[in-house]
């Protein structure tokens, strides 16, 4: 593996903010957005699970009703790919299943040898969890998968914005998301940033080491 120097990943986290205006004449090109796709894919998850989806809208008629449900912020129309982050409303044995069978598969095993893990995972995220508990944990892992995304788009050089500021109720609806099991959490449009954003320029304001880091 070729490793990014401290300097460059220091310096990609230092030219990447929270993008308030894209130019929608410029688009991510494919080879970029494959890379961008596989970071979502290669997300980490609590147990692996991956409680979450991922839709990539790139239809202008769709982005704009998202704007719409996004109170008019206009990085969703202007943006090359808004990615929108599900949660599974509630975990399941049939998806557990599936990432056994998928777990299987991969690492050349049988599903029997993986039975203990497959019902410790039945047991912590389907039995003792309420609907409320589940969705709040499939949430976070969604969150995770946010922060690896922006992540991994700002050693690209490719501009994003994290977004709460939206109605998922209306994102589910506008998505065909209701009744699928799957709900929105959160958003992220992604391109490329305006000449004239001014934000762009703008310092980044942080509290200082001993604020936020606490060494034991």
């Amino acid at each position: 593996m070729q490793r990014l120097s401290t300097a460059q990943l220091l310096e990609a986290m230092e030219w990447r903010y929270a993008t308030k205006k894209f130019d929608n004449t410029k688009k991510i090109d494919e080879v970029t957005w494959a890379a961008l796709e596989k970071t979502l894919i290669l997300t980490p998850s609590s147990y692996g699970a991956m409680p979450y989806k991922f839709v990539v809208v790139k239809s202008q008629d769709i982005k704009d009703q998202l704007t719409a449900a996004s109170y008019g912020q206009t990085q969703v129309s202007d943006c090359s790919h808004h990615v929108v982050f599900l949660a599974k409303e509630k975990m399941d044995a049939e998806h557990l299943r599936k990432y056994i069978e998928q777990t299987a598969a991969v690492r050349g095993l049988k599903t029997e040898d993986l039975q203990g893990y497959e019902k410790m995972m039945v047991t912590n995220l389907v039995e003792r969890m309420t609907p409320e508990q589940s969705f709040k944990w499939a949430s976070n892992q969604a969150y995770i998968a946010l922060g690896n995304f922006m992540t991994a788009a700002a050693v690209l050089g490719v501009d994003a914005c994290p977004f709460e500021g939206i109605n998922p109720a209306k994102y589910d609806e506008i998505l065909g998301l209701v009744g699928s099991g799957w709900k929105t959490v959160c958003a992220c449009p992604t391109g490329y940033r305006a000449s004239d954003d001014k934000y762009a320029t703008a310092k980044k304001v942080r509290f200082n080491a001993n604020d936020l880091i606490i060494y034991k």
